[in-house]
C-alpha cells in the first residue's frame, strides 16, 4: 500500500523541524517518517514495515562504512594523518601557505578521513603556521574547509558510500567522476581563501603541535593501498569491494609503521567514529522508505520539469536542499539518493551521473549551523559563532562552484 502524498510530505517536514529543534537526526527522521506514514493513511504496522524495508536498503552502505572507519581509525589515531598533513604544507612552501592548506584538507579528506575530523588534524598545525606568517583564522579555516569539500566528493567516505550504493555505481567511479568538481572546488576556494589573508583583526593564537607522527613515506602507505585497491577495477579490470579494500589498507599500514601492538586502539577510534554515522543512516533510511512508497518524488520531478528544470538539474538541486535541512554531507546525500535516485534515472540521468551530482550538490549548504560541522570547526580555530557566521556566504560560494562543474560536466559532455 503506497501512502499519500500529504503524508510524504508531512514525514519530510517533521524530520525537519524535529532537525532543527536539535533532536540527533537519526532520531529526527525516525520519528517524521513514523508520523508522516500515519498521516499518510497507513496503519501503525505498515508504517513500521516501511520504515524497516528502508533500513534495510541501508545495510550495504552501513557494512562498507564500518569498514571505512579502520582507516579512519588508523588514519587518524596513528598521527599518520598529521605527518601527511605537514608534509605536504612543507612541499608548498610558506609562498604559497594557503594552498598548502587546501591541498592538505583536500588529500586528508579524499584518503577517507572525515571533514570535520580533517580539519581538526590540521588547525593546530595551520594555526602556528598562520602566527608565523601573519595569515588570519578566517583565511586558514576557509581554506581548510573548502579543500575538505573538494577532498569529500573524491573520497572513500560514508557520504561516497551511500550516494553509490543508492544509485548502484561503483564507489571508484563515484570518486574518479568528482575530481574535476574538486579540482575548480580547490582553485575557487584559494582565490576566496586569500581575501581573507591580511586580515589583521582575527589573528590567529599560538597553537603548537607535539603528537608523534611517524614518517610520511609510512604514513601515505595505508590511504595510498587502500586507493589503488579501489581504483583496482578501472585500472587493472579486477574489482575490490570497499569492504575489503579499506581495512586492508589500514592493516598494511599499521604493519609498515610498525603500530600492530595499537591495532585494536585504532580500531576502537574508528568504531566510535563511525557509530554516529551508522545510526544517522538508518534514521535516514527509515525516512527514504516512507517518503519511496509515495508519489512525492514523482511529484517534486513533475514540478521542476514544468518549471523549466532539466533532470541534471534537478539531481543537483536535490543534494543541496537535503544537505542544507540536514546540516550534512552523508544524511544529505543518503536521503536525496534513496528518495530521488529512482526518479532521476527514469528521467533519463545515467546512474552515475546522477550520484555525482547529487553528491555534489550535498557540499553546497552541508555547513549551516544546525549541524555539529559548523561548530566543531568554529572551536578547531577559536572562532566565535558570530565570527563564524561571517564564512557562511563563502562556504556556500565553494559548494556551488563544484555543484555546478560537476552538473555542466555530465549535461555538456558525458
Amino acid at each position: 500500500m503506497k501512502l499519500n502524498t500529504f503524508g510524504a510530505i508531512a514525514a519530510f517536514l517533521l524530520a525537519v523541524v524535529f532537525i532543527l529543534r536539535n533532536v540527533p537526526v537519526g532520531y529526527g527522521m525516525m520519528g517524521g517518517a513514523f508520523i508522516g506514514a500515519l498521516l499518510g493513511g497507513v496503519s501503525i504496522d505498515e508504517a513500521v514495515r516501511l520504515m524497516i524495508d528502508g533500513a534495510k536498503e541501508m545495510t550495504p552502505s552501513i557494512l562498507r562504512v564500518l569498514a571505512a572507519g579502520v582507516l579512519a581509525g588508523v588514519l587518524m589515531q596513528s598521527g599518520a594523518a598529521v605527518a601527511i598533513a605537514e608534509k605536504l604544507m612543507q612541499a608548498c612552501g610558506e609562498k604559497y601557505a594557503l594552498f598548502s592548506l587546501c591541498v592538505a584538507a583536500m588529500m586528508l579528506t579524499a584518503c577517507g578521513v572525515f571533514v570535520d575530523v580533517a580539519i581538526m588534524t590540521i588547525a593546530p598545525v595551520a594555526l602556528a603556521m598562520a602566527h608565523r606568517l601573519d595569515v588570519s583564522r578566517f583565511a586558514i579555516l576557509l581554506a581548510l574547509i573548502g579543500g575538505g569539500k573538494a577532498g569529500n566528493i573524491i573520497s572513500p567516505n560514508p557520504n561516497t558510500i551511500a550516494a553509490a550504493e543508492a544509485f548502484h555505481v561503483p564507489l571508484s567511479s563515484l570518486m574518479m567522476a568528482g575530481i574535476a568538481p574538486a579540482v575548480i572546488g580547490l582553485f575557487v576556494t584559494y582565490q576566496l581563501a586569500k581575501r581573507w589573508r591580511g586580515d589583521d583583526k582575527h589573528m590567529p593564537k599560538i597553537e603548537t603541535v607535539e603528537k608523534e607522527t611517524p614518517p610520511w613515506q609510512k604514513a601515505i602507505v595505508a590511504p595510498g593501498v587502500a586507493i589503488i585497491l579501489l581504483l583496482s577495477r578501472p585500472l587493472f579490470g579486477v574489482s575490490i569491494d570497499p569492504l575489503i579494500a579499506l581495512p586492508t589498507g589500514a592493516v598494511i599500514g599499521v604493519i609498515v609503521m610498525n603500530k600492530t601492538r595499537e591495532l585494536n586502539v585504532f580500531l576502537r577510534v574508528g568504531m566510535e567514529k563511525m557509530s554516529g554515522v551508522v545510526f544517522m543512516l538508518l534514521g535516514t533510511g527509515t525516512l527514504a522508505g516512507v517518503i519511496a512508497n509515495s508519489a512525492l518524488h514523482q511529484t517534486f520531478m513533475h514540478m521542476l520539469e514544468s518549471l523549466g528544470f532539466p533532470p541534471y538539474v534537478m539531481a543537483s538541486l536535490a543534494g543541496a536542499l537535503l544537505s542544507g535541512i540536514t546540516a550534512s554531507t552523508t544524511a544529505g546525500t543518503a536521503v536525496a539518493s534513496h528518495v530521488f535516485g529512482k526518479a532521476l534515472v527514469e528521467a533519463g540521468v545515467p546512474s552515475l551521473a546522477g550520484a555525482a551530482m547529487v553528491h555534489a550538490g550535498a557540499t553546497v549548504l552541508d555547513h549551516l549551523p544546525h549541524g555539529s560541522f559548523f561548530h566543531i570547526t568554529a572551536a578547531s580555530v577559536h572562532m566565535s559563532t558570530k565570527e563564524r557566521l561571517t564564512l557562511l556566504p563563502y562556504e556556500t560560494l565553494i559548494g556551488i562552484a563544484i555543484a555546478t562543474t560537476c552538473t555542466v560536466i555530465f549535461y555538456l559532455f558525458l
